[in-house]
């Protein structure tokens, strides 16, 4: 076999005795990588070939990597070089080439030793020690802007629309129909009017818990329209508008200012005084003023910033106003004397405006037509006939996150492993079902406190009962009540497979005069709290009537309650609730529970 033709031209005979030993075998190791036989490499350096073979065998030449062979031969060619007497301007570029490829070389070694990406390129490095400069927060570029506004525009129902078009206005006031998107339109009109314009934005509600469904909802906003998750409270724009979340901690800050929106204002308590604070805060003529809720009491507070009474209070008569309230009237919108710009929208207008997610004929079964017109049609209530009135009522709303520090909302177990009691009233033909958690008072004559409550539709009985069932998961639940009338039964008997104490509550008039009896005396003794936002508990207290019984001998409670009428569930599910504590107060079953605690 014919050996290669290359052949490195080494200079032996410039090279010492004592070095020429190491020089021929250097040259052997070159070419026997170049792919020479050992005979042929022996004969072209004039050495025995065993003296070959021995140099091979002590120094492994067939076990060394690809990059050892290169750079060995890059450094023998780069000592010849450096060696030459008279260099030549190729020999020069040479010698700098074969110098940076034999420093890559050592790179290389030095990455398969340590793994580090710094080692092969130390322009890493370089760039690694530099200071960070950080993302700007809660920034959008001019094209995430311009997504957000067009995600805004074709998002809206022809109702919030009109809202848009009357944004300007200095002072709306919304009448609304429950579960229509106000919240949800009002935190998206108030994150793009922040970005375009800079102004803050100041969210009031009735509990901070309430306000931070605004915060959820421009979060949610910002993220799926163009990938910016905003974070912070308060969310600080990068334009600098920041966006507050309040509840009742709004009467301590009154140097804030901005728009403001106040969410279920007929709901608040110490409306009057709160809504000075928030008037405040929007003093400039810039800022814009906009309240929207539910109707309540013709009684609240509220009532008189909407019919037009808190303009004309110490107003001489010829200067008084007389508002046309009805519905015709303020369907569309229209700004009244007082520059307050109303409207009323009910279920039947934002199905009109092309809400598709109702079913109104389902919607008058599951509701008695008193709730139907209170909740949908923007129907204020007459609470003179309520055993519980929103006045009584409002006494036991508190800011939750702000009064009970020892509650977890958001945590894994909420109430840790201190003992809670649970209500549920079953879905009956065409209505809810309501589910209440309760604190029970930490020493007797305490205080109740509504930790949770929940609303189902549409499930069966085996639904209801999966649905009780994580709540144990999450509590230490002590106690489950259940109305075992119609569906119930079902529910209860399941509820018993894993929750073996739950008590039955067949309704009776004594059952019920019983229930709320007990209700009525903790409620009246502001012994019961539950959050100022939870609007659908305090409704359903005050649809509770005292009524004749359908002999008309005997008095009873009831909320329309039938297989065609909705029957305040949240109520009675709280009311089953309160009744492990006895009438008279707390009992030894009621002391040894929270001794366990």
């Amino acid at each position: 076999m014919a050996s290669p033709t290359l052949a490195p031209a080494l200079p032996f005979s410039t090279v010492p005795a004592d070095g020429l030993a190491a020089d021929k075998r250097r040259a052997a190791r070159h070419l026997y990588w170049q792919g020479w036989r050992i005979s042929s490499i022996a004969e072209y350096i004039g050495e025995p070939r065993s003296t070959v073979q021995g140099w091979k065998d002590a120094e492994d030449w067939d076990k060394a990597q690809p990059a050892q062979r290169v750079e060995a031969a890059l450094e023998t060619r780069l000592v010849q070089l450096v060696m030459k007497d008279k260099k030549t301007g190729g020999d020069f570029k040479e010698i700098d080439l074969l110098g940076r490829q034999i420093e890559r070389l050592a790179r290389v070694q030095k990455y398969g030793e340590t793994g580090k990406e710094s080692d092969l390129n130390p322009a890493i490095k370089a760039r690694n020690d530099k200071p960070k400069k950080k993302p700007e927060r809660n920034y959008f570029d001019a094209n995430e802007h311009q997504l957000l506004l067009d995600c805004f525009a074709g998002s809206l129902f022809g109702y919030q629309k009109v809202w848009r078009a009357a944004h300007d206005e200095r002072t709306r006031f919304i009448l609304k129909s429950r579960q229509i998107g106000a919240t949800w339109y009002f935190a998206r009109e108030a994150l793009a009017d922040a970005l375009e314009t800079g102004r803050n934005q100041i969210f009031l509600s009735a509990s901070k818990a309430q306000a931070h469904i605004f915060k959820q909802y421009i979060v949610a906003f910002a993220k799926e329209a163009c990938g910016v998750e905003l974070s912070g409270d308060p969310i600080v724009l990068s334009n600098g508008a920041t966006l507050y979340f309040l509840g009742t901690n709004a009467l301590t800050a009154q140097g804030y200012h901005g728009n403001f929106y106040f969410d279920e204002c007929f709901w608040t308590r110490k409306f009057t005084e709160l809504n000075k604070v928030a008037s405040g805060m929007a003093m400039h003529k810039h800022w814009r003023k906009t309240y929207f809720s539910t109707p309540s009491s013709i009684q609240h507070e509220a009532f008189a910033l909407w019919s037009g009474d808190r303009f004309n209070k110490k107003r001489p008569k010829d200067e008084r106003i007389t508002l046309d309230l009805s519905h015709d009237r303020l369907a569309g919108g229209f700004t009244g004397e007082d520059k307050i710009w109303r409207q009323i929208v009910t279920i039947v207008d934002a199905m009109r405006g092309g809400c598709n997610l109702f079913d109104i004929d389902e919607l008058r079964l599951e509701y008695s037509a008193e709730e139907f017109e209170n909740l949908l049609m923007c129907g204020f209530l007459d609470d003179s006939y309520s055993v519980f009135p929103l006045a009584e009522l409002q006494r036991c709303m508190v800011d939750s996150w702000e009064a009970w520090a020892d509650v977890k909302p958001l945590g894994m177990r909420p109430f840790g492993w201190r003992p809670v009691w649970v209500g549920y009233d079953p879905s009956h033909t065409g209505d809810s079902a309501g589910l209440v958690v309760l604190a029970p008072p930490a020493e007797p004559g305490g205080k109740f406190r509504v930790l949770e409550r929940h609303q189902f539709r549409g499930l069966d009985f085996e639904a209801q009962a999966e649905a009780i069932k994580k709540v144990t998961e999450r509590y230490n639940v002590q106690h489950i009540g259940i109305d075992t009338t119609g569906i119930g039964q079902g529910v209860f008997q399941l509820v018993k497979q894993f929750f073996p104490a739950a008590r039955p509550y067949q309704y009776s008039v004594d059952v019920k005069t019983r229930l709320v009896l007990k209700a009525k005396s903790v409620i009246s003794k502001g012994r019961l709290e539950f959050d100022a936002g939870a609007v659908d508990l305090a409704q359903a207290f005050m649809a509770i009537k005292k009524v004749l019984t359908t002999s008309g001998r005997q008095a009873t409670y009831d909320a329309g309650r039938n297989n065609e009428t909705g029957h305040a569930d949240l109520a009675w599910a709280c009311m089953h609730a309160m009744d492990f504590e006895p009438l008279e107060g707390a009992s030894e079953a009621t002391t040894s529970v929270l001794e366990f605690s």
